[in-house]
């Protein structure tokens, strides 16, 4: 119940309706105003007095994807590839059952590639062992072979963990300086493997004044990106700049400039 002020003789006319809409200090609520209502967007609601709309929910662009089974998880369990993991006094070692020369990279190398979106022991150390092995002592097999490994790293690199991008990066510098004219085949697959290196090129951690000790180690992301866009650009060719600088805006030509 809203007391109203009695009428004196000394107030009335305009100063009795300005008194009107002043809140009276019985008023449940006193002086303090009512918390905003909280109603959808884009509804009569929002057009209402002391309402709030709900804000939009954020797209969660740079939000990891769950792990998935992969082809070279089964083929390893099943024991399909003539490899194991060897202990010797200066460490582990992938050992092989045959040799390099004799694989069909046309199978195994798109397998292992596969296997690349992998985080956990032993399939990313099978894995980043096996690329090397086989890119090392296989190079001159691997050209034909570049078309069968745009999906699985384009799967890796759509993971966005930061683990997995580490390591695929990795394997795709690798390819490209240990191999003859890979560089080169590769530029016609730019569509399917920069717009991930667009998204986070700039993706640095502020740690303001503190050291990341992930530039040193080789795991920061934002880093191995520019250092691979550096290495697709001198060993691609004459048309690799300007199919960099189309899905990558904001790259800057390491040998023009």
């Amino acid at each position: 119940m809203v007391l109203l002020p009695a009428c004196a003789p000394e107030q009335c006319g305009k100063d009795f309706r300005n008194s009107l809409k002043k809140p009276s200090p019985n008023y449940p609520y006193g002086y303090k105003t009512k918390k905003a209502r909280v109603v959808p967007a884009f509804t009569i609601q929002a057009m209402q007095k002391n309402t709030r709309v709900i804000p939009p929910p954020k797209c969660g662009v740079f939000d990891p994807q769950p792990p998935r089974p992969t082809m070279f998880r089964k083929c390893y369990q099943r024991g399909e590839f003539p490899v194991c993991i060897e202990f010797t006094n200066f460490g582990k070692r992938l050992s092989w059952k045959v040799p390099i020369e004799k694989l069909d990279f046309h199978h195994y190398l798109p397998m292992f590639f596969d296997g690349l979106s992998e985080s956990s022991y032993p399939f990313n150390f099978i894995v980043e062992k096996g690329i090397h092995d086989l890119v090392t002592k296989g190079s001159y097999k691997v050209l034909p072979v570049v078309p069968q490994l745009i999906i699985p790293i384009k799967n890796a690199l759509a993971t966005k963990r930061p683990a997995v991008l580490c390591h695929a990066l990795k394997c795709i510098q690798m390819l490209v300086t240990g191999c003859d004219r890979v560089g080169e085949a590769l530029v016609p697959y730019y569509r399917q493997i920069l717009p991930i290196l667009n998204l986070f090129k700039d993706k640095n951690r502020n740690i303001g004044s503190g050291i990341d000790h992930t530039t040193t180690r080789g795991e920061n992301v934002a880093d191995l990106i520019e250092d691979t866009l550096q290495i697709l650009e001198r060993y691609g060719g004459p048309d690799a700049f300007i199919n960099i600088k189309y899905m990558v805006p904001t790259y800057e030509s390491c040998v023009l400039n």
